[in-house]
């Protein structure tokens, strides 16, 4: 006969202890992620992985708990160093510190000039130091920066105004980088490779997101812009641009990321890189025809975790 306390035990609830493999680090305004969240979470199931979104900068939150995964953490640039004081602190991030620190400001494309990767032209303008002269149409940007705040477009005519731009970003604190604009985007628009593991995994095709004529605000504004998407295929030339990158991030970091997102333009002399993403970028799971992108990037995790 069973005694009334091994009774007890039979029908007492037992406390269910959740255990988060996997932390997936977003911003306040997105705290349930972004578009790609329902996809990747449930790849994350599929592969043995619970996981969570949580805001990067929430003191409530464990990042001891298991990985973390930098995904929409895309309001970074308003305190770049407390965000890279945070990445520092967490016990295992990815993509790595160091790799974060480099890739958070865009000055890495004389890095990745010097060392021959195809890049679209930059010529770089510090606080205190003159706007370089320009004869063809530019883009003035901050250095640090994410969805088209504090871009601006000019034509060689409208060079005064590009000059008070720069000030404005200036007296912020920001870099400035020039670079030419690369009107082919206007008809083909943006390639973005997508890579998992220093792997191949699909493309997109983005719109042009600059109008002409204009200059966005320095700080402030929509945390991002919606894109025009497409899928699309890989140019050999492409694959060849992002082949250059992901050997130089290989040995400057000796491992290949977690991600990477390898933004290229349509130059003069074939594609060149505008963007090596490798902190929270879109990884547009949902526009990958072949469907296998969110797998692939889920068992990428899987490893690390």
């Amino acid at each position: 006969m069973l005694s009334l306390t091994a009774f007890a035990w039979l029908v007492w609830p037992v406390p269910r202890i959740e255990r988060v493999s996997v932390l997936l680090a977003t911003c306040a305004d997105l705290p349930d992620g972004d578009e790609d969240a329902a996809v990747l979470l449930a790849a994350l199931e599929e592969v043995g992985l619970a996981a969570r979104y949580a805001v990067w900068d929430d003191p409530a939150v464990d990042w001891s708990a298991g990985l973390t995964v930098l995904r929409s953490t895309w309001d970074y640039t308003r305190d770049r160093a407390a965000f890279l004081d945070w990445v520092r602190r967490v016990p295992q991030v990815a993509n790595e510190a160091a790799i974060v620190e480099w890739s958070t400001d865009k000055a890495y494309l004389v890095d990745l000039g010097l060392a021959g990767v195809p890049v679209v032209p930059t010529e770089i303008a510090r606080p205190g130091e003159a706007l370089p002269s320009f004869t063809v149409e530019v883009v003035v940007k901050p250095s640090v920066g994410a969805g088209s705040r504090g871009v601006g477009r000019f034509t060689p005519d409208r060079f005064g105004e590009a000059q008070e731009h720069a000030e404005r970003l200036h007296a912020a604190g920001r870099t400035v980088l020039v670079q030419p604009y690369l009107h082919g985007v206007d008809e083909t628009g943006e390639a973005a490779l997508v890579y998992f593991d220093g792997r191949y995994s699909h493309a997109v095709t983005k719109g042009a997101m600059i109008p002409a004529a204009t200059a966005h605000p320095v700080d402030g504004g929509a945390l991002y812009i919606e894109e025009n998407i497409t899928p699309r295929r890989a140019s050999a030339a492409e694959l060849a641009a992002w082949d250059a990158a992901l050997a130089y991030v290989r040995e400057r970091f000796g491992a290949d990321p977690l991600y990477t997102r390898v933004d290229l333009l349509p130059g003069p002399d074939g594609p060149v890189l505008v963007e090596l993403e490798l902190v929270e970028p879109s990884v547009f799971l949902i526009h990958d025809e072949d469907g296998r992108a969110a797998a692939q990037f889920a068992a990428a995790i899987r490893k690390r975790a």
